[in-house]
């Protein structure tokens, strides 16, 4: 059942939208970071000879690089200035989130409230720049090892390249992070996960044309397109039903008297997301997945590639059944991990017991919190289930009928939950603001 914010958002007249100044120049400001993000997977990194890496880069496309291209919006694929993406400050989050719940010294910074946040933020941004220097030397010396049949894909290999390289590279992420912050605090939506997404559905053009390619030169036939469309509709629909799916728990207030008049009483709901971790079990699975085929793809299929890399790129192809099922494996270990580092039940127990609540047939304190845990685990198990039937179904299907990366689970999955995230942030903008007019009305009418 929806709530009643869920409702009145449902009955906006959005003929208030034009009156929202905020909110448009909110959305105007996200719109333009936006677009100068897209502007920068278009700048190449220097010393690269753009002709031959385009030629290396094809033969490569169906594998590893291109699924690691998908994800940075086109930017390996151009091998531009944003060629590592937001990817490196995003493993820091998630590094910083893991170190919290282990590290006595950072969860106490984590209570310390907003100066808390911003030092562990700090500490993550420092993290992210480590990891971005640290993969823009490899990649550098990764592109040095790259040949194709029109000579090396570095003009003037060297330290200089090197150097050049990683400032560079580290550089752009760095602009990206920035620029992410900055769609979150003067935008609308999660600035990062706009990014990711405005990368992917900036190639979804391109995909299709390359479906509709294959179905004029006869390699597929329209039964499969149209059952890619249907599947792609029914996948879709999954991913709302079960993003929208909450458990929520009754939570009851005692009554007190304070004098002659009588408080508390009522009762409220404790809502527990059926996928409480999100898209960061996809993502984080095929980030360890694609570790090592990342390596040897940089490799350019030499015979200098060693002989575990060749192993790993046989046995973990996209479509492979180990790769299956590992990518199913770690994303159902991700799921009950990062939930248990999202939502603490001892933690959550405490504070209703604190503030007076209770679960009806539920003793506060030990008991709670063990049936909170119960709660969440059965909910896990469902939406482990779910993210693995969404991100392993794709895969199958991408590997037998060499459909591109962009119709896969984890893209849909980012695109529809930002997409679902985003118009959330917009229905509350508006309800604020209708709030807003009806207090201005009711002040004039008391001045009346």
């Amino acid at each position: 059942m929806a709530s009643a914010a869920e409702q009145l958002a449902a009955n906006i007249n959005f003929g208030a939208f034009a009156k929202a100044e905020e909110l448009k120049a909110r959305i105007w400001f996200t719109l333009g970071a936006l677009i100068v993000a897209r502007i920068g997977t278009y700048i190449p990194l220097p010393g690269i000879d753009s002709a031959v890496f385009a030629q290396i880069f094809q033969q490569h496309s169906g594998g590893v690089l291109g699924m690691v291209d998908m994800f940075n919006g086109g930017a390996i694929s151009r091998m531009t200035v944003f060629a590592l993406g937001i990817m490196p400050y995003i493993s820091a989050s998630i590094i910083m989130q893991l170190l919290t719940s282990v590290s006595p010294q950072l969860e106490a910074l984590k209570k310390e409230g907003d100066a808390g946040r911003k030092k562990i933020n700090q500490y993550t941004r420092y993290g992210a720049v480590v990891l971005a220097a640290i993969q823009a030397f490899g990649m550098a010396n990764g592109l040095q090892n790259m040949s194709g049949p029109g000579g090396g894909a570095v003009i003037e290999p060297g330290p200089g390249f090197v150097g050049l390289t990683v400032v560079t590279l580290t550089g752009g992420t760095m602009f990206m992070m920035w620029l992410g912050e900055q769609i979150t605090a003067r935008g609308i939506g999660n600035g990062i996960s706009l990014i990711i997404f405005a990368g992917i559905v900036a190639l979804l053009p391109s995909a299709a044309g390359q479906m509709l390619e294959q179905l004029w030169a006869g390699s597929i036939s329209g039964f499969k397109v149209a059952f890619i469309a249907v599947l792609a509709v029914v996948v879709i629909t999954g991913i709302v039903f079960f993003e929208r799916a909450q458990r929520r728990l009754i939570v009851q207030y005692p009554k007190r008297q304070v004098g002659n008049r009588m408080f508390g009483g009522e009762s409220s709901h404790l809502p527990l997301k059926l996928n409480a971790s999100g898209v960061i079990p996809p993502i984080f699975a095929s980030s360890l997945l694609l570790l090592p085929l990342t390596v040897a793809g940089f490799y350019g299929g030499n015979a200098d590639t060693p002989g575990w890399l060749q192993t790993a790129m046989a046995y973990f192809g996209h479509g492979q059944p180990i790769y299956i099922a590992a990518y199913i494996g770690l994303i159902v270990f991700f799921s009950f991990f990062y939930t248990a580092i999202v939502f603490n039940p001892d933690e959550t127990a405490e504070n209703l017991k604190k503030h007076g609540g209770f679960l009806p047939g539920i003793r506060p304190g030990k008991n709670t919190a063990e049936y909170l845990d119960y709660v969440l685990t059965r909910l896990t198990v469902i939406g482990a289930a779910y993210l693995s039937v969404v991100c392993a179904m794709p895969e199958i299907l991408i590997a037998n009928y060499a459909l591109p990366f962009y119709f896969g689970g984890t893209s849909l999955l980012i695109v529809v939950s930002v997409t679902m995230d985003t118009v959330a942030q917009i229905h509350s903008h508006l309800l604020a603001h209708q709030y807003e007019g009806l207090l201005k009305k009711s002040k004039l009418k008391g001045r009346r």
